[in-house]
């Protein structure tokens, strides 16, 4: 018989019944309580055993140990790839300039390729005979120098109280110092032949990189999310061609020091002209000191020549450098490089600290691009925060 009472009238209705707790996990064991704080650890998980923690941080250590000491290992050819790869970017300006005067890729490398092989051959062969006759030359003259000095007053009393002169010219003579400078035949072989080595590793890995340019540049962009592969892409080749246009921008300026030296040298008479202009070249490369240091070294042969002529000499230097420096290399690198003297000098001396020459030259152009993402990147994010 059906219920008359209607619903809902009558007694009130019961509460809902709680919610019971979801059921226990399939091995039996009771749910942890909920915390409003921080999770509590579970009692089933065992503590780490510490003879595996100690383990697993010894062996961390020494993949680190080890990866450092690999890199220690390989430093020297890693600083050859990055210079090889500096030289190649260098380069590719002059590469790129051929192109577009209807010169396709492979010729337009070659064509550059050869001028920096004539560049290597002739430093050698302008630099290695000087240096060996002067040499000799010098070992022959130390007795004059040494009468010359002893016209001094105050060197003939010194030489006569701890015979210094003497010693020098006993020590020179002997060929000991020959043997300490170059460590021995043995050593100076080895010298010569890593020099040798070194050249022909940069070489070959300047033309590899020359070739694959366009190859590395796009792998690269390839590596960067699709959103962001143009604004990396841009970046990417503003940095190249602000290196590349250091690099290039600086081999010119260097170029032109050892010519004006070159022709400067020869109106004076002065030996070995040609071997002197292409220190002055080379060391001309080196930021802050390098034009310093060319100038004394010409200076001083200039000195051994005649006084009038050292003073010429010094006097020349003195006026180029001046010239260099606020006529000839603001022109040139006007569209290349836009680095504040300040960040100039200070990455140079960081570069030189820490690679040495390799360094101080690399500094300016990793400088510029530093700049570039800063400008660029970073302060566009900061104006928008």
């Amino acid at each position: 018989m059906s219920d008359p009472t209607p619903p809902g009238a009558g007694a009130a209705s019961l509460p809902d019944p709680p919610t019971t707790a979801a059921p226990h996990p399939a091995d039996g064991a009771p749910r942890l309580p909920a915390s409003a704080g921080a999770p509590r650890r579970d009692p089933r998980t065992p503590w780490p055993n510490p003879f595996v923690f100690g383990f697993v941080g010894a062996l961390g250590v020494l993949t680190a140990w080890l990866l450092v000491q690999a890199i220690a290992t390989a430093g020297s050819m890693l600083l050859l790839i990055v210079v090889s790869l500096f030289l190649a970017i260098g380069l590719n300006p002059a590469v790129e300039f051929l192109r577009a005067h209807s010169f396709s890729k492979p010729l337009a490398i070659t064509v550059v390729f050869l001028g920096v092989i004539l560049v290597f051959i002739g430093s050698g062969v302008a630099l290695v005979p000087p240096l060996t006759e002067q040499s000799g030359e010098f070992a022959q003259r130390i007795p004059g120098y040494v009468r010359q000095l002893q016209s001094n007053p105050t060197i003939r009393d010194l030489d006569e109280r701890f015979q210094l002169l003497q010693r020098v010219v006993e020590y020179v003579s002997s060929g000991a110092f020959g043997s300490q400078l170059f460590g021995g035949l043995l050593g100076f072989g080895q010298v010569v032949i890593g020099a040798i080595f070194n050249a022909l590793t940069v070489l070959v890995l300047t033309l590899y990189f020359l070739g694959s340019m366009a190859t590395m540049k796009e792998s690269g962009y390839r590596l960067v999310p699709r959103s962001r592969r143009e604004r990396t892409r841009l970046l990417g080749d503003a940095i190249i061609e602000k290196i590349g246009g250091y690099v290039a921008g600086n081999l010119i300026i260097s170029l032109i020091a050892g010519l004006t030296t070159f022709f400067f040298l020869m109106m004076l008479r002065v030996p070995y002209a040609l071997a002197l202009a292409m220190i002055v070249a080379v060391t001309d490369l080196i930021p802050l000191v390098g034009a310093f240091i060319g100038a004394v070294v010409a200076s001083a042969v200039g000195f051994f020549v005649s006084v009038p002529v050292g003073i010429g000499c010094v006097i020349f230097f003195i006026v180029y450098q001046q010239i260099e420096n606020y006529v000839i290399a603001p022109r040139i690198m006007l569209s290349s490089v836009d680095v504040p003297p300040v960040v100039t000098i200070v990455g140079a001396l960081i570069g030189g600290a820490l690679l040495g020459v390799i360094g101080a030259l690399l500094a300016i152009p990793l400088a510029a691009a530093l700049l570039i993402i800063i400008r660029e990147v970073v302060h566009p994010r900061q104006e928008l925060a």
